[in-house]
């Protein structure tokens, strides 16, 4: 597969998102709020733009509190965390002020049953003007709802959604090695709409076409190679 990051549409809803609050007007909010199902590449697209923009990417973990939140930030900063909380808040906050930087929450679902953490995450965009974009599963905007002040200081929300065959289509020409037709791309379409499955089902569209000396590969031959596979598991 070419070593490529792959534009899908989500990602330029994303990507337009970003840009909105890095330009937003003076009293707009800057915090928003990116959600989906799993493997419909949010990871990979925050993950791309925070390596591009000097972000400051922080994953969230079960059992994680307000200032083990506020370590992970200090340390993405560039800082050693301060021992005490309230220092340690006020080195988060100072450093912001000083060389503002986007932060970009991944896994929020985690912090959603923690208030403090939350409040943190709100306190922080108060005192800094930074915009904070927090990452979370397809009911991640019911669960942040509970917050209402933080809920309202979400500006852009970008809902990640399956794939439409366009995607796929522009998946597999921008990642695939070999040329698969159009009814070959219907049929992948049809098994999943999934980022991660795409990768899966077009590395092994690879395998099969080297191992065979193929140039193009087809519906007919995708199946008989996939139902091969599935016999083998």
């Amino acid at each position: 597969m070419k070593k490529v990051f792959v534009k899908t549409q989500n990602v330029k809803n994303f990507i337009t998102m970003m840009n909105n609050l890095q330009k937003r007007a003076e009293g707009v909010p800057g915090m928003g709020l990116v959600y989906g199902e799993p493997g419909l590449g949010k990871t990979q697209a925050i993950l791309w733009w925070a390596t591009q923009n000097d972000a400051v990417y922080i994953r969230s973990t079960n059992l994680m509190s307000g200032r083990w939140l506020l370590e992970e930030l200090a340390e993405g900063l560039g800082e050693m965390p301060y021992y005490r909380f309230s220092d340690l808040f006020k080195q988060v906050i100072t450093q912001l002020i000083a060389e503002p930087r986007v932060i970009i929450v991944d896994e929020v679902d985690y912090l959603a049953s923690d208030a403090k953490a939350i409040e943190t995450l709100r306190d922080i965009h108060d005192k800094t003007n930074v915009p904070i974009i927090l990452v979370g599963m397809g009911r991640a905007d019911k669960k942040l709802m509970r917050y209402k002040h933080l809920f309202d200081r979400i500006s852009e929300i970008v809902k990640f959604e399956p794939f439409k065959e366009q995607d796929v289509k522009d998946i597999l020409a921008q990642l695939c090695e070999v040329k698969i037709t159009d009814d070959g791309i219907k049929y992948i379409y049809s098994q999943t709409s999934r980022f991660r499955q795409i990768v899966k089902m077009t590395n092994k569209a690879e395998q099969l076409a080297k191992a065979n000396n193929l140039n193009t590969l087809d519906e007919i031959t995708l199946k008989e190679f996939i139902n091969y596979e599935s016999e083998k598991d």
